[in-house]
């Protein structure tokens, strides 16, 4: 009888127990889950890094409260294709992604931070230009911890690059490996998936990824299948050999029994836009068969990457050093010179990053007027400039249609990225120039597609950025606004979010996002960077696997 006493008091004294508070709540907006349902009026209570509650929670306490009146809440957006690795070292603010709402930046397409042995942090050591910076890590697991450690306001997730893999055992031979150097690649990638690495990556128009065949990367695509990971590939052509390489990534995600994505799917050069539309078919027809075959895209008409993709391969085949020897050799420097191929006419060269200080008043200029004004072909000039320069020279390549930008974005398997680091507007990021993208990437879908074209719906993009490239990366409680998530919330304005960086002024930060949550931890309040650096090293599916 008394237990039974003792039992009914203890539960009328906890039913007058006030309901516990939060830390955080967000009131009064209108809440985006992900999944691409419409938006619903509701609340958002937080407790430490975790979504507590969503839903009417007037009369209940919080330690900070943000008014939402007026505003949407989305999940924190997930960045596909992100070269932040150097620039958070830098300054871990991530501000060029955090003012857009950018929660995780997925870094390593084709190249990775690790594994790096003795000769790789050599050369990493001898590429920085204004950054600089120690490498006391060798994985690719201490790298993403040592940002962690640091301070980071962004998540940070990676990818192993093939390219890495092959360069720590090959260096940068152009041949196939032995089985005891494919044995040595494949227990490095084990490592990297074991440490929390999300799959592997390749990046095949470039050296040493390019090396790589068909049936190497198929090989390590099954390993990385093992540990539930994806395969990511810049694909090995996207110009007129588009479809074959399309081809190819299909067949590797076939044959491996993994999932596979296509960085930043485009058909580059005019005379190579007409493809799209087969090789869009291609990825359907892939799908409907079951295979799960994904995308990603940045929001331009324009690429960025280096000068030297203009070269011919062979100058290229042992990486830059050997390129430089290359262009000392008179012969071999007239050769490379006949054998560039342009697939944009130089005018469409947009000149943006030097090594060199005293060769920076050219960053703004096209190739073609650098070649004017010292009175040789476009051609020859590529070659001087990367001779003086002595490194591969940022450039933009305006080499899509904006028409195949907007049919791109209606695919609904298609992510978002911004393939650009993450910056801040001010200090050593404006000795050099960039590409809008990594500026106004994410703004720019919210505004220019979905409000002022309306080629996708807010619902739709918010999925797109969110719950989307979470599931492909199979991240466990990431990607949607549910009660027992991570709370990455980005809070915004659909009405004034804009993007606002443009070619000729990049540095310029994006509008209308008033606050950035990051595992519970306000990073942007009213508009504004707190200095807080909660973000963490995202593991992906084959970290549960690791042995204790």
């Amino acid at each position: 009888m008394y237990a039974l006493r003792f039992l009914i008091l203890l539960l009328i004294f906890s039913s007058c127990q006030p309901e516990p508070g939060f830390d955080v709540v967000i009131r009064g907006g209108q809440l985006l889950d992900g999944s691409g349902s419409p938006a619903i009026r509701a609340d958002l209570g937080i407790r430490g890094d975790t979504i507590a509650a969503i839903g009417d929670l007037s009369g209940r306490k919080a330690k900070t409260e943000i008014d939402a009146t007026g505003l949407h809440l989305a999940p924190g957006f997930i960045n596909m294709l992100s070269w932040a690795n150097v620039s958070l070292l830098e300054d871990g603010r991530s501000q060029s992604d955090i003012r857009q709402g950018v929660t995780l930046e997925v870094l390593g397409e084709g190249r990775s931070m690790g594994p790096l042995n003795e000769e790789m942090k050599r050369e990493m050591r001898n590429g920085q230009q204004d950054i600089t910076y120690d490498i006391p890590w060798t994985t690719l697991g201490e790298y993403l911890q040592h940002l962690e450690e640091r301070g980071v306001s962004t998540n940070v997730a990676s990818f192993v690059g093939n390219g890495t893999l092959r360069e720590y055992v090959m260096g940068y031979e152009k041949r196939a490996p032995t089985p005891a150097e494919m044995d040595s690649m494949k227990t490095l990638l084990r490592r990297g998936m074991e440490e929390g690495a999300v799959g592997l990556s390749t990046s095949l128009i470039y050296v040493p990824s390019g090396h790589a065949s068909t049936g190497e990367i198929t090989d390590l695509a099954r390993v990385v299948s093992e540990y539930g990971g994806m395969y990511i590939s810049h694909i090995r052509n996207e110009e007129d050999s588009l479809l074959h390489a399309v081809r190819e990534l299909i067949q590797i995600a076939e044959d491996a029994d993994v999932p596979a994505e296509i960085y930043h799917f485009k058909a580059s050069g005019q005379d190579n836009w007409d493809l799209l539309d087969s090789a869009i078919a291609l990825v359907e027809d892939a799908r409907s068969r079951g295979l799960e075959i994904t995308t990603d895209m940045y929001m331009y008409n324009a690429s960025s990457t280096g000068l030297n993709v203009l070269l011919p391969a062979w100058a290229k085949d042992g990486g830059h050093e050997r390129t430089m020897e290359y262009l000392r050799d008179p012969e071999a420097r007239q050769r490379m010179i006949e054998e560039v191929k342009f697939h944009v006419p130089p005018e469409n060269i947009l000149l943006v990053g030097f090594r060199n200080k005293d060769m920076r008043h050219l960053i703004g200029k096209n190739l073609a007027e650098v070649a004017a004004e010292r009175g040789i072909r476009p051609r020859e000039a590529i070659a001087d400039l990367i001779f003086e320069d002595d490194s591969r020279i940022q450039v933009v390549y305006f080499s899509m249609s904006e028409e195949n930008v907007e049919k791109k974005l209606a695919l609904p398997y298609m992510a978002i990225c911004s393939d650009a680091g993450s910056y801040t507007n001010e200090g050593v990021f404006l000795e050099q120039s960039t590409h809008p993208r990594a500026y106004g990437s994410f703004a720019r879908l919210l505004s220019h597609f979905v409000r002022d074209r309306g080629v996708i719906s807010l619902e739709e993009a918010v999925r797109r950025l969110t719950s989307l490239p979470a599931g492909n990366l199979k991240l466990r409680g990431r990607g949607q606004l549910k009660p027992g998530y991570f709370a990455d919330v980005v809070v915004f304005d659909p009405e004034r979010i804009q993007d606002r960086a443009t070619f000729e002024q990049p540095h310029q930060y994006a509008s209308g996002v008033e606050h950035v949550l990051v595992n519970g931890v306000p990073v942007l309040q009213n508009g504004e960077h707190t200095g807080n650096f909660p973000g963490r090293f995202v593991r992906g599916p084959g970290y549960q696997m690791k042995k204790p």
